[in-house]
């Protein structure tokens, strides 16, 4: 009788399996094997047959990538594909400092490569260096100053490693020894032997293209233990290292994200002159210019597992919307998120346009050199005829109000279970299920992260707002289009079914609000100002003042001239202003549509407590027991309504003086709407007179100062 199949690795089956082939085995009849030597022999077979299996069974799943655990293996079978892993990065710094050489006959100053800079203080109980990859040159000038402005300096250890080719060796390997190297700093120099002073830059490849037998490059692969090994030509593709050529290769081993923030520098750097004379007085302060930032660790397992197939599928070009995603962190390894979509989605269609968007590690924003160089880079991979735009990232945010339910038989205090809850949110708010293009903001899942964060929780009410900031151009005529990506829910056909901070237009000295009116058909409908004669008593300033669209979450805003706005965002000094707009989705799971990077603000969430007097046992009838609504509800406007008249509510406007502008906004979905140019005089402004109710017909005029 064969061995019968098992599929569960498990001792106890191997060892039964055992038995079962014996007793069919007729000199084993009615054998007892749990009180014989025999069953010794027994558990010896079933835990060498489970030891080989259990090692099959990793060593099978090593084999594949998306089953790999350990990080050669990944490496390796991601190697095999043509992809290498992201390097841990330096922080980098942006400083500036001057050297008064006017005691010397320097013409230029030269400021070597090697450490430049170290932290004037501890951080963190840490002390951190500073370095540049290559020598920067810079004239002096006639006062006998030379400027280094805008240096960037790379945080970590500089180190030069030597190899000598050698054709005794035919293995001979270059590899680098140590671990936290940034690939991107890599700098390596060939010369025809050790003491010749002819050096050839190499540079590093990531593909044959343009490559031949003379190209001076060289290629770079991780190998075990997070090292790498340099790689040259063949003779063929790229200039053959030959004995006894001389490698010089320099690096940078950084600390990644630890050295990020750091803004307190003193200079440690070497200065010599064009005649090679050492320099080392006058030089200034270092002023820094932009903190560290951009420390990163080397790319994670998972990461390998995502990205690297990705690459693979897209072949070195662009053509699909995954090919972009796959790409643009291959080209700005600073990208923690991408999104990429074609024209052909938006409505009307861009047709020959690829809009791109990006969430970096550190920051919001990508510079405009940033985003010339990804544009650059892509145009290698692109099809000829298609433009690619770099979008400015987006936020899209969810808030929430959260109704606690729990048993005070078994809770400590009501201010303890609530700041568990709020860990919790905000960990589940920094999570990788949020926080990127495309993100789910899943309320079934959001409701067991409350709910499982005590064992006194019993149950909670939550109710769910997505919000989307807008920067208006103060004193500036301009179209505006907010888009959500998600159908807003209309709780109200009399509308206010959206809400606002306040704002102030030219014309009109008190605080308005955004507020919205369904059409019959709910899926479309106007948009109005109104001001607040009370906090629950809203009055029509202005009717017609845009359109929304329920169904795909759209507001437009017609020209309008605002002149200042409630709230700001920013540092003082450099306050930009903002319009915050919030709606109920329709659905309470939120997603990120196309550009929209969704966020959990847990800042603007709310969680109150309240006992369940049923579960703890104190009124069983339930004759009092606190209903919440499943249902928004609040005030008409966000944050403090500012009441017209008071001084809260009103601005004391001047007359503007006339503009001619064309202001660009791009929604959500990537369409831009621009405003005419048009010279406009308004004349002194004036308040709205006979203002109507909300029901009512169409509202007061502006004044004409709009």
């Amino acid at each position: 009788m064969p061995l019968v199949n098992f599929s569960n690795v498990d001792f106890d089956e191997i060892k039964e399996s055992l038995k079962d082939y014996l007793r069919a085995n007729s000199n084993f009849t009615d054998y007892d094997f749990e009180g014989s030597n025999l069953s010794a022999i027994i558990d010896t077979l079933a835990y060498n047959t489970y030891i080989s299996s259990y090692n099959a069974n990793m060593i099978t799943n090593e084999v594949f990538i998306d089953s790999a655990t350990l990080r050669e293996n990944v490496v390796s079978l991601a190697r095999n594909i043509g992809y290498v892993p992201r390097s841990r990065k330096a922080a980098v710094a942006d400083v500036s400092f001057s050297v008064n050489a006017s005691n010397t006959n320097a013409v230029t100053l030269t400021l070597k490569a090697g450490i430049v800079l170290t932290t004037s203080a501890q951080f963190g109980g840490n002390s951190y260096t500073f370095c540049i990859p290559e020598d920067i040159t810079v004239p002096v000038t006639s006062t006998g100053v030379a400027f280094f402005t805008n240096i960037k300096v790379y945080e970590g250890t500089f180190i030069n490693q030597t190899f000598t080719a050698s054709s005794r060796n035919p293995n001979q390997r270059y590899i680098l020894p140590n671990v936290g190297i940034d690939a991107d700093l890599i700098r390596v120099i060939v010369k025809d032997n050790e003491a010749s002073s002819v050096k050839d830059k190499y540079s590093r490849f990531s593909s044959l293209f343009g490559v031949d037998s003379s190209t001076m490059l060289f290629f770079l692969q991780e190998i075990e233990n997070e090292r790498y090994e340099i790689l040259f030509g063949d003779g063929v593709f790229g200039k053959k290292i030959e004995e006894p050529n001389f490698i010089e290769v320099s690096y940078v081993v950084s600390n990644g994200e630890a050295a990020n923030g750091l803004n307190n520098f003193s200079f440690s750097g070497r200065l010599v002159d064009n005649s090679g004379s050492s320099v080392t007085s006058g030089v200034s302060l270092v002023f820094t210019n932009f903190p560290s930032s951009g420390g990163s660790a080397i790319e994670s397992i998972e990461s390998i597992k995502k990205y690297a197939p990705q690459i693979y599928a897209s072949q070195n070009r662009a053509v699909t919307a995954a090919d972009f995603e796959a790409l643009v962190p291959r080209i700005y390894p600073e990208a923690e998120s991408v999104s990429a979509y074609g024209g052909e989605e938006l409505v009307p269609p861009a047709y020959g346009k690829v809009f791109v968007s990006v969430k970096p590690f550190n920051g919001v924003f990508l510079s405009r050199a940033v985003k010339e160089n990804i544009n650059r880079e892509l145009r290698k991979y692109s099809c000829a005829g298609i433009v690619t735009e770099i979008l400015d990232l987006k936020y899209l945010y969810v808030e929430t109000e959260s109704t606690v339910y729990y048993d005070t038989s078994k809770a400590a205090s009501p201010e303890g279970i609530k700041n568990i809850v709020l860990d919790n949110l905000v960990k589940y708010a920094n999570s990788t299920q949020l926080n990127k293009f495309g993100a789910r903001f899943k309320y079934s899942k959001y409701l067991g992260v409350v709910d499982n964060s005590e064992s006194s929780i019993t149950s909670n009410i939550t109710t769910v707002f997505m919000r989307r900031d807008m920067e208006p151009s103060l004193n500036t005529f301009g179209e505006y289009e907010i888009c959500f990506g998600n159908e807003f829910h209309i709780k109200n056909t009399n509308g206010y079914n959206i809400k606002s901070s306040g704002f102030f237009v030219s014309g009109i000295s008190d605080c308005l609000y955004l507020g919205d009116l369904p059409n019959a058909d709910r899926a479309t409908g106007t948009v109005f100002l109104f001001k607040l004669a009370a906090p629950t008593q809203p009055v029509v300033v202005k009717r017609g003042i845009g359109i929304i669209d329920y169904i795909h979450g759209e507001i437009k805003l017609n020209p309008i001239n605002i002149i200042s706005t409630k709230l700001t965002r920013g540092v003082p000094g450099a306050e930009v202003p903002l319009i915050q707009i919030s709606t109920s989705p329709h659905s309470n799971d939120v997603i990120g549509l196309q550009d929209l990077y969704l966020q959990l603000d847990t800042s603007n969430s709310t969680v109150t407590m309240i006992p369940d007097e049923i579960s703890s046992g104190t009124n069983t009838s339930g004759s009092s027991y606190k209903v919440t609504s499943s249902y928004a509800n609040g005030s008409l406007v966000r944050g403090t309504p500012h009441i017209a008249g008071t001084s809260e509510g009103t601005l004391n406007v001047s007359t503007p003086t006339p503009t001619s502008s064309v202001t660009t906004t791009v929604g959500s979905s990537g369409n831009t709407t621009t405003t005419t140019p048009t010279m406009t005089t308004p004349s002194t402004s004036t308040t709205p007179s006979a203002p109507s109710a909300p029901s009512g017909g169409g509202g007061g005029g502006y004044g004409s100062g709009y």
